[in-house]
């Protein structure tokens, strides 16, 4: 019998009756559905060993990254309908059973494909110690974000902005970069920043936010990270700008700054590199930054509340995209602000928001894929495509959310300074 006649029964048990799966194997034999949206191809016979000894999600994110298996057709139709049995971020079990973890040894038998467990791709990443430590934290930002600002400048486009944007509009020459300017702007207003102000930013990235602070508002703006790569291309581009009189950026952790007060915070995707342990300290020292009736915007992506904060040891994401990364549900977020001293003021959802916009990363990914797989490694483009391609889907569905978060640290008599309606605006 041939190869695709033995793989196809083995993945459709596997993933269950509902999900039609179309099957190539590396002896160019098929089986499966032709119009199935779901299209599996396994290049090499290593691939069965990959998905033997990890039958889960880690399986076959190991056989994607390295070449092993490919998802043909359309990646985003492919992944939907994994994605009806895949937790995000939980590493989830393929071959839920014994008896289907028997079929799975006596098909890799029958094929060939026992032995010993291949190496995992290069691109992997186990951390040591203790989680969020200083030191540990700056591992963890160094593996995903000291990339190359070149491969960044092809996937995120002219903003290098590497968070949710916030489309007013999906026309226009450059719709992606109108997003994550107009999401500046949202920051901006919701901050009231102006010309007086001092702002911090926490997680500063390549610095698109301090540089639109400084040049449309006239605001002084300190950016941290622990990225020595972004810190370089922050520093060219504000001296560039002529901003240096009013723009500095540090390569340090948040725990380590203390040069306030700040009149504004604004943490963009940066909290959940935080941890669930350590998001009391995060916001206590966000609230001691603050000078009073000084404004937090804590923009971070959440999880559905229930299951477990980590991520699991077999989840993709947690070991090839983003390592000890934690996901809270909203309601801790905003609990952890209150507990801290600040008072909550404003929530908005920007999840439909984060789908588009990792669709557009995909796509600028796709079309300049020959460029970014010479920056990198091939290995390194397929995580990016797959990890971004399967996040747009969660957004989408709502497995995940995205949400801004106001928050102010009131004077001493209960003051907000903070207007009694939004009338458009939050100055």
């Amino acid at each position: 019998m041939r190869a695709a006649q033995v793989v196809h029964p083995l993945l459709a048990q596997a993933l269950g009756k509902d999900i039609a799966i179309h099957v190539s194997c590396w002896d160019n034999s098929q089986a499966g559905p032709s119009d199935a949206a779901l299209r599996i191809r396994l290049v090499r016979r290593r691939a069965l060993r990959r998905l033997f000894w990890s039958p889960n999600e880690l399986g076959f994110a190991r056989a994607y990254v390295s070449g092993d298996l490919d998802v043909d057709g359309d990646l985003f139709a492919g992944l939907s309908q994994l994605e009806r049995i895949v937790s995000s971020g939980y590493g989830t079990e393929l071959a839920k059973d014994p008896a289907t973890k028997r079929t799975v040894l006596a098909a890799a038998f029958r094929l060939g494909g026992v032995g010993l467990p291949p190496r995992p791709p290069r691109e992997e990443v186990t951390l040591r110690g203790r989680r969020h430590t200083v030191s540990r934290d700056s591992e963890a930002i160094t593996h995903h974000y000291d990339v190359g600002n070149d491969f960044y400048e092809l996937v995120l486009g002219p903003s290098m902005t590497y968070s949710c944007g916030y489309w007013a509009s999906d026309e226009g020459a450059d719709p992606l970069t109108d997003a994550q300017y107009d999401k500046c702007d949202l920051v901006a207003r919701k901050l009231a920043l102006a010309n007086t102000k001092r702002v911090l930013d926490v997680g500063c990235g390549w610095g698109t936010f301090v540089v639109h602070a400084a040049r449309e508002y006239g605001a002084r703006a300190v950016g941290v990270t622990l990225s020595h790569e972004q810190a370089e291309y922050a520093r060219k581009w504000v001296a560039d700008e002529g901003l240096n009189d009013l723009v500095e950026i540090r390569v340090q952790d948040y725990r380590d700054i203390d040069d306030g007060p700040f009149d504004a915070i604004s943490s963009i995707g940066m909290a959940e590199h935080v941890g669930m342990a350590m998001l009391p300290t995060y916001a206590a020292d966000m609230y001691k930054l603050l000078a009073p009736q000084g404004r937090l915007l804590n923009h971070a992506i959440s999880r559905r509340p229930g299951g477990s904060q980590h991520t699991s040891k077999t989840s993709f994401i947690g070991r090839y995209v983003f390592p000890d990364g934690e996901l809270e549900p909203l309601g801790v977020m905003v609990g952890s602000l209150e507990e801290a001293g600040f008072e909550v003021r404003d929530v908005e959802s920007l999840r439909e928001h984060y789908a588009l916009t990792l669709r557009a990363w995909v796509a600028n990914l796709e079309q300049h894929w020959d460029r970014v797989v010479r920056l990198t490694t091939i290995g390194r483009a397929r995580v990016w495509r797959l990890y971004m391609a399967a996040c747009a889907l969660a957004f989408q569905t709502g497995r995940i959310g995205v949400n801004q978060t106001l928050a102010v640290r009131t004077d001493d008599r209960g003051g907000s300074g903070m207007p009694r309606t939004r009338g458009g605006s939050f100055a």
